[in-house]
């Protein structure tokens, strides 16, 4: 049973999406009925052209819809320009205080340049780099980071908080309006949970923009990991993002991986093999965590949404198989059994489970791709 079946015949699943007005990120759509789409940032020195390029395909290969990429100086912009001609997928430029970059990124091929239009000088300025976004087609993220907050609302309120962080999203969002620019995206991020969501939540209720969410300097691919999932989570469970970036001190294709953990944990997004395990016990008829990890690994180039169930023993296993596409369940002498779509099909000993689960899952997928490529061609 799909997702969407279930949400069919169990209301308490649904989300409502905030009604957010819908830009564009080159060809990827943000906002509105979009997918939700998952980002990451390169770590690389952006002037080595060619170890950002493999770190961009490597992101595309983990899934990534957009990836962000940093232009502090004229020699990273310049980078630029070839690094854009090689991604498949959008990439923005992260601009923060010269208006040159920004202007130098959008000719150089950005989809999106990440810049606050408050921060890069006077009003002339602002307007050379708006007019480079209007002209090459690049949309703009407002990315307001309590860590960097401007000094008058410091002031003003005491200490960063959402009101000051709402305030500085409008104030930079009124610049581009006054401008007629309105292909913008915003951001409110904070390292502290609470003050991250208390901030989209309000920001959710004083504009139309769509929203990109995250939760900055969230720390370790763990703790990292449940920060971000706490935050971005109960977001997006109250209907509020249009695109999300994990950020971890870790490798950036993890952030894809997690991002894409939260929304399949939420019915938003399907890509890839999604593991329902047990945690394992006495009961298992084999090593459910071993098992588990070797088949992260391996279906790792599964991009099909299928759902798989590892569970250990008959107490819960065949319950479990009977809402994933396809299910082991362990049971005894050395064998388990082997679901399809919740009916059990063949016995198969512990020692080729994990080759016969692998096939399995490879078998749907190629079954899925082809039947979505005919779909799609014939809607053509």
């Amino acid at each position: 049973m799909a997702v969407e079946d279930h949400t069919k015949v169990r209301p308490w699943r649904m989300i409502d999406r905030r009604k957010s007005r819908q830009i564009h990120v080159g060809d990827v759509a943000v906002g509105g009925d979009a997918p939700i789409s998952v980002q990451s940032m390169t770590n690389t020195l952006t002037t080595d052209a060619n170890a950002t390029i493999n770190q961009i395909r490597a992101l595309e290969e983990a899934g990534a819809d957009i990836v962000r990429v940093s232009c502090p100086d004229t020699d990273s912009t310049a980078a630029f320009k070839t690094i854009a001609k090689a991604a498949k997928v959008p990439l923005v430029a992260d601009i923060h205080f010269h208006y040159k970059r920004g202007i130098e990124a959008a000719e150089a091929g950005a989809a999106c340049l990440r810049i606050n239009p408050g921060n890069i000088g006077s009003m002339d300025r602002v307007k050379e780099v708006v007019q480079a976004a209007r002209d090459h087609g690049c949309s703009i993220r407002i990315g307001v980071n309590a860590g960097s907050l401007e000094r008058e609302l410091l002031e003003k309120y005491g200490e960063p908080c959402p009101d000051a962080m709402v305030e500085s999203a409008l104030n930079h969002a009124r610049i581009l309006e006054d401008l007629d620019f309105r292909e913008y995206k915003i951001s409110v991020k904070a390292s502290d949970v609470f003050l991250t969501v208390a901030a989209y939540q309000a920001l959710a209720e004083a504009t139309d923009a769509p929203l990109h969410l995250g939760v900055t300097e969230a720390g370790g691919l763990r703790t990292g990991g449940v920060k971000s999932s706490i935050g971005l989570g109960s977001l997006l469970w109250a209907g509020i993002g249009d695109t999300i970036r994990v950020s971890l001190s870790a490798d950036p294709i993890e952030e894809i991986k997690v991002g894409y953990d939260i929304l399949k944990s939420l019915g938003l997004r399907t890509r890839g093999v999604n593991i329902i395990a047990c945690p394992s016990c006495a009961r298992q008829g084999f090593d459910v965590i071993k098992t588990v990890e070797t088949l992260e690994h391996r279906l790792e180039h599964i991009s099909e949404p299928i759902s798989l169930s590892i569970i250990g023993c008959v107490v819960n296993g065949p319950g479990e198989a009977a809402y994933t596409d396809l299910g082991f369940t362990g049971g005894g002498k050395g064998s388990g059994m082997l679901y399809f779509a919740g009916q059990a099909d063949e016995k198969v000993s512990n020692d080729t489970m994990i080759e016969r689960i692998v096939e399995a899952v490879e078998d749907k997928a190629a079954k899925m791709k082809a039947e979505r490529e005919a779909s799609e061609a014939a809607a053509e």
